[in-house]
């Protein structure tokens, strides 16, 4: 028994003496419970609505997110549940690298999770972090951005059902989302021979419920109406600026003088077309291509005139390459030739890239610039690979186009390059303070495409898994903003998708199209109100003005998409992001410490709003919208019409 005893002693000793790892006791923070719905799918292949529970901790801790879900989601949260830690803290001005997150997600059978859980998981760290109690007849569904806005998500009609089956009275949905397209299915026995038809129908979410169930259902746009609708507690929101200044008249001089010289450019190549002795075919092939040159060079004429700059410097970058891909077939005459050229498009490539990873990034607005010029090099080193795979296929005419374009994106990363010259302003920045931002993206990117496929299967083929893992090749070479804006690219191609599921009506599109305008222009002023001039946003956003003018869905929907870049490219460089070596902060419009403007708004006290109980809680541990193939071929790649300077 003595020798028990000192064996028990010398252990707790030893104990003692080892470092504490990990979080602290989650008993000395805040809990809080909230039901989300979420799906399921079932023997059959079909979704179905669940409940689900999350039981969310905040304590005193050191920057940790702890994640359990029991049975395992089908889609990994973890990436939700770090952004919403980050919002939440940015929203209420604390600083999480003091707080450990505890969430623990409890469901009766595998849910589908990821990305639609994002903006319950912001509201619950939230309410923890504050102390406040939360609403249990209320659910919601929506990812969160990192802007704080409430995200498009899938199954909505489920997650309704799901709500109203667990005696829910609000059910939050994102905003554009109350009317959702569905497909229904009837089978007819003539004679024998079962005839199945398939109708589209859209149902309006908020009738549709209200009638069922007497579920009440409202849209909401960001995190700020999520937590009222949850607390009854209003957190201090940002003023848009009343004045917004989208302007490219900084590039009025930069657009006169590209367009001049293309024209000039294309006038030389049409006219050794004429002196050339290529034969008939290739001589129609080669002025049809031209043919296009022109016409893109007329509507960037059109362009100019309306003072749209950015949009003519991007008409003009797509008549270049068309151009250049003639005028350097004109000139090959070997396949030594082209071997020759693939390697000075190289030369220029290398000197590119050596000429802007010399320069020293001054101030946010230049930074901006930097990170588009360093994004176009990547591309164009993947187009150069591109072309090399095709020479040694001996598919020339295709090598000799892949090295056009490698060798005008090279030119552009040059141009955006000189661009942040001359907005050169303010503290140097790394550029190894955009790797956490870089993971960001990334994950949240990776989430979203797997949650597609996922609820809807392989609608969209490999073109967002493609663009996400160029973006990881860039994060692992140290490319971090080329990074960010592939991965952005592929969030919000994923989510301009989520946001027009089988919708094919002109009138609803443009509902939609209106606020991504709106949230665009606010991130714009946000952005503005810093004193950081947004460049690319702003270039990004006259660019989606110019897709809007057109009649097609085709066009709404790539306005949709540059809106959505105007968005994202305003807030990205405002996320609180941190260098290893100074601990330098970058402020984020979301913080309310940060805001320049004023008007607070009074705290609600519509609901008791009381510390929730210290410690933790009890806790264990085929949707029908289907959109047809014409809509989703709209978000295939168009490799000449999204080609932007």
């Amino acid at each position: 028994m003595k020798k028990a005893y000192t064996v028990i002693v010398t252990l707790l000793l030893l104990l003692s003496t080892l470092p504490v790892v990990g979080a602290q006791c989650p008993s000395e923070g805040h809990t809080v419970i909230l039901k989300a719905p979420a799906v399921s799918r079932t023997a059959d292949g079909r979704l179905v609505g669940v409940a689900t529970n999350f039981v969310i901790t905040v304590a005193p801790g050191s920057g940790h997110v702890y994640l359990e879900t029991w049975p395992l989601a089908e889609v990994d949260m973890q990436a939700s549940a770090r952004l919403a830690t980050q919002i939440a803290g940015e929203v209420t001005g604390k600083d999480m690298s003091k707080y450990d997150v505890f969430i623990q997600v409890k469901a009766d059978s595998p849910i589908i999770g990821g990305p639609s859980a994002g903006g319950t998981m912001t509201v619950g760290i939230i309410a923890a972090l504050e102390g406040w109690e939360v609403r249990d007849n209320v659910m919601m569904t929506g990812m969160i951005n990192p802007d704080g806005t409430i995200g498009p998500v899938g199954g909505i009609l489920e997650k309704a059902a799901a709500a109203a089956s667990v005696g829910a009275k609000l059910f939050l949905i994102p905003e554009g989302q109350r009317i959702q397209v569905v497909q229904e299915r009837q089978e007819r026995n003539i004679g024998g021979i079962i005839q199945i038809t398939t109708t589209t129908k859209k149902v309006d979410v908020a009738q549709y419920a209200k009638e069922r169930w007497g579920l009440e259902v409202k849209e909401i746009r960001d995190i700020y109406d999520a937590v009222y609708y949850f607390t009854g507690h209003r957190l201090q929101k940002p003023q848009t600026p009343t004045t917004v200044q989208i302007d490219t008249s900084f590039l009025r001089e930069d657009a006169e003088k590209d367009y001049e010289n293309t024209t000039a450019y294309y006038q030389d190549v049409l006219e050794r077309l004429k002196k050339s002795s290529v034969d008939y075919g290739t001589y129609m092939a080669l002025k049809e291509a031209l043919d296009q040159a022109a016409a893109l060079l007329d509507s960037s004429k059109a362009s100019l005139d309306e003072g749209m700059y950015y949009t003519v410097l991007s008409k003009d970058f797509q008549a270049r390459i068309v151009i250049r891909h003639v005028d350097w077939y004109l000139e090959v005459q070997t396949v030594q030739d082209i071997s020759a050229l693939l390697n000075r498009v190289n030369s220029y490539i290398n000197e590119t890239e050596q000429y802007v990873s010399e320069m020293e990034i001054q101030g946010m607005t230049m930074l901006q610039a930097i990170a588009a010029a360093e994004e176009r090099i990547e591309q164009a080193k993947d187009a150069l690979q591109d072309a090399w795979k095709s020479f040694y296929n001996g598919n020339y005419w295709d090598a000799v186009g892949n090295a056009a374009y490698a060798y005008e994106r090279a030119d552009t990363a040059r141009f955006w390059a000189s661009l942040g010259k001359r907005f050169a302003s303010g503290e140097v920045i790394k550029r190894e303070e955009l790797k956490e931002t870089a993971r960001t993206y990334i994950d949240e990117s990776n989430l979203i495409a797997t949650y597609i496929e996922s609820m809807y299967g392989d609608v969209l083929g490999t073109s967002l898994t493609d663009t996400i893992q160029k973006a990881e090749e860039y994060y692992d070479d140290g490319k971090y903003s080329a990074a960010i804006f592939t991965a952005m690219e592929a969030r919000v191609r994923g989510e301009v998708f989520l946001d027009t599921l089988g919708i094919d009506n002109v009138t609803v599109l443009r509902d939609k199209l209106n606020q991504m305008r709106e949230g665009a222009k606010t991130a714009i002023g946000l952005a503005q109100s810093k004193g950081i001039v947004p460049i690319l946003a702003i270039a990004y956003y006259e660019f989606a003005e110019s897709y809007e003018k057109g009649e097609g869905i085709e066009d709404l929907q790539n306005a949709m998409i540059f809106y959505q870049y105007a968005r994202e490219s305003a807030g990205v460089f405002l996320m609180k992001v941190k260098s290893g070596e100074s601990n330098s902060t970058w402020t984020n419009p979301l913080n309310p410490s940060n805001w320049t403007t004023s008007s607070p708004n009074t705290p609600s006290s519509t609901s008791n709003a009381s510390t929730s109980n210290t410690g933790t809680s009890n806790t264990g541990a085929g949707i029908t919208s289907l959109c047809g193939p014409g809509i989703i071929a709209l978000f295939a790649l168009l490799p000449l019409l999204r080609r932007r300077k």
